[in-house]
């Protein structure tokens, strides 16, 4: 018999929202800051002191957009 109440991944992988994150407000990753500085580089912006990993996903996001790097 299955176990109801076992968690099963989302077949639709779905992301969730950056402010629902429980460690959105730690900085961010070494891994974002590095890829948010190198898509900030190719947009000729520059990255914000102080973000949060919530932002920096955001900003990521946009800047994704912003260079054609998009998903």
């Amino acid at each position: 018999m299955a176990d109801r109440n076992r968690q099963v991944p989302d077949p639709q992988g779905a992301i969730k929202d950056p402010d629902e994150w429980v460690t959105g407000d730690e900085p961010p990753t070494a891994a974002q800051e590095s890829y948010l500085h190198t898509l900030a580089r190719e947009a000729g912006e520059e990255v914000p002191d102080g973000l949060t990993k919530a932002e920096a996903s955001r900003r990521i996001d946009e800047l994704q957009a912003e260079t054609g790097r998009g998903r």
